[in-house]
Order: structure tokens, then sequence, then C-alpha cells
């Protein structure tokens, strides 16, 4: 296969959650990979700073807090701004909330409340804006981070956060099935548990066995794996791979 289909340059992408461990993973992937990447954070500033001049300054920085109402239709609205033409898009951004049965049902409707906003509502509202400027343009890209989660079910503490997801994955479909006729790919990549800071959190609280138990390779992903998958998926090359939802968990959950 030619080198240049291996290759993002002249791409502007934009990364939600950029200031995370996927998210930095991938933002330095597209830029060796020869791609502008978008880096949106919400609080860690200086993460998403450092992680630009990681990368020799050849990004843009961008701000949104995606819990808001209207952050998602913000955070477009600034990467045009910045930017002007937007290749792709990732949405990778995501939050985890605690939702048990026991809560009352104000924290129990909260817990829900942000986790769908966050992991679903701000995706979708993104993903609206991105189509309409792709039909614009030409085509464009569309990347949606699910879960392994989103397929088989998740605890009972955090189910909001899997059915998020199983609804990012439908939307997916939906768009790689209404849209590609103008140009959308749109893919969705499920992963398993991912060496990042909430995978951290859990293993302190219960454990690194715990956390691997039910993984055959006995290992988690780790992000720039993921990163490396989620470039694959934005290279112009692969359009057949539209409509695919992409597992990445050590055999933890197979279909």
């Amino acid at each position: 296969m030619p080198i240049e289909h291996f290759s993002l340059a002249g791409q502007n992408i934009l990364v939600t959650g950029a200031s995370g461990g996927i998210g930095q993973a991938l933002v330095e992937r597209i830029s060796n990979l020869g791609g502008h990447p978008i880096i949106h954070y919400a609080r860690n500033r200086n993460v998403a700073e450092n992680l630009l001049s990681y990368i020799g300054g050849r990004g843009t920085l961008v701000h949104g807090d995606l819990s808001d109402h209207d952050g998602a239709a913000k955070l477009w609205e600034q990467a045009i701004s910045s930017c002007g033409r937007i290749n792709a898009l990732v949405n990778n951004a995501g939050i985890r909330s605690i939702a048990r049965i026991e809560d009352d049902l104000g924290q129990w409707q909260r817990a829900w409340e942000v986790d769908l906003r966050v992991n679903l509502l701000a995706p979708a509202d993104l993903c609206r804006s991105a189509i309409a400027h792709f039909r614009q343009h030409g085509g464009g890209r569309i990347i949606n981070i699910a879960s392994r989660a989103a397929q088989r079910g998740y605890t009972e503490e955090h189910m909001p956060y899997g059915a998020s997801k199983a609804g990012l994955v439908n939307l997916t479909k939906s768009i790689a099935r209404n849209f590609g006729k103008n140009g959308v790919i749109a893919i969705a990549i499920a992963p398993g548990f991912v060496r990042t800071e909430m995978a951290e959190e859990f293993i302190k609280a219960k454990g690194q066995d715990a956390a691997v138990s039910d993984i055959p390779i006995g290992e988690m992903v780790e992000p720039p794996e993921l990163a490396d998958l989620i470039a694959f998926c934005l290279f112009s090359s692969q359009r057949s791979l539209s409509g695919a939802t992409l597992d990445m968990n050590g055999a933890s959950y197979l279909r």
C-alpha cells in the first residue's frame, strides 16, 4: 500500500478529552503522522498546553465544558473559528458516574443526566455539527470512542455509563447508514479497560487482579495501543470500515 495511505498530512482533527490519557496518546500519534490535532480540554489547561508544547506547537487548543447544555456547540464553533476546515472528529471525552439502586432518586437521576450529557448528548451535538460541515466540504470522518460496556453491559454502580456508550454505538451506525452518501465515514471503537486515570482509580479501590481478572491476555489496553487503532481509522484509505464497531478488549468480550 502506498505510504501516503498512512499519512494524516493536511488533516485538521478535533479530539475531545485530549488532556486525558487516551487523548494525549492520540494527539501525539496524529502529530507524528503529519496531522493537525485540535486539542480539546475542559479543566486541565496546563496538561493541554504541555501537550501542545510536546508536539512542537503543531496543533490548536480549544476549551469547552461538555457537561453544559450548549458546551458542544460552542466547542465546535471555537474549532471552526480557529481552523476553518475540520476533516475529522474524534469523540473521546467521557465520564463515569456512580449510580446505585439504593441512592435517593435525585442522586440517581443526576448520575444518569451527567453521563448521558457528556458521553452521548454532547457527542451527538458534535456529530450534528460535523455532518453539516462535512456535507459542505466533501466529506469527513467521525470516530466515536465507545466501550466494551456498550456491548456486554456494565457493573451495577455504573449502568448510566454502559447505556450512554451503547447509545453512542447506535448513533455511529445511524450516521454511517444515512450520511455515507455525503462522504461521511463513521466508526465506533469499543475498548475494554484502558490504563487511564479512571482505571487507576479502580485498581486503587479493588486491586490489579480484579481489574484484569476477566481479560484472557491478563493486560489492560494501553493508551498508545488504542491511539494506533484510532489513527488507522482516520486514514483516507479506510472507507469500508464505516459503520463498524471495532473491539479492543484482550478477548474479554467476544461476539
